[in-house]
């Protein structure tokens, strides 16, 4: 399914220019109009108070605040513009452990550099056409973070003390 990205609104969240210019070529050359650009995740978040965003893709690796801080801040801050917000994390970082902080952060995708157009698009699609119900826990708001359903699963509940004093909604 090919989607009409004209109407989308992105904010680009990325220290290094040249990284910035790649993603809205890319952006642009599908036809996105609106793109507001930052350069650190304290900016975004200011971008954010003053538009209206449909989606962030933000660099891991940032100063003075990070792509992992920027997304805590939408998912958890009361003053966040929108905590539902899906947040592309592009990072050169693909540890797993890393990826792991990224996903525990509350971010929607990530796209491992260098970026290709494919890549980036399919997590664009990602979000706009299989979007993932969110959660609510003690320690998380986020997307779920379950990829795929275990057919060889029985139970009632995948995580340990899943279903004992959890508050966990899907929204």
């Amino acid at each position: 399914m090919a989607a009409d990205y004209a109407n989308l609104r992105f904010l680009l969240v990325d220290d290094n220019h040249h990284m910035r210019a790649i993603v809205a070529a890319i952006l642009n050359g599908v036809g996105v109009r609106h793109i507001r650009e930052a350069t650190d995740g304290a900016e975004a978040l200011q971008a954010m108070r003053e538009s209206m965003i449909d989606i962030a893709i933000v660099d891991f690796k940032m100063s003075p605040l990070d792509g992992v801080q920027f997304t805590q801040l939408v998912r958890n801050s009361p003053d966040s513009a929108d905590p539902f917000l899906p947040i592309i994390m592009l990072t050169g970082f693909a540890e797993r452990h890393r990826v792991f902080e990224a996903r525990d952060s509350g971010v929607t995708e990530i796209v491992v550099k260098p970026v290709t157009a494919r890549s980036l698009l399919d997590r664009i699609d990602a979000v706009i056409f299989k979007p993932r119900p969110f959660i609510r826990s003690a320690d998380y708001f986020g997307p779920c973070r379950r990829r795929r359903d275990d057919p060889n699963h029985a139970g009632p509940f995948r995580r340990k003390g899943e279903g004992s004093n959890r508050d966990t909604v899907e929204i």
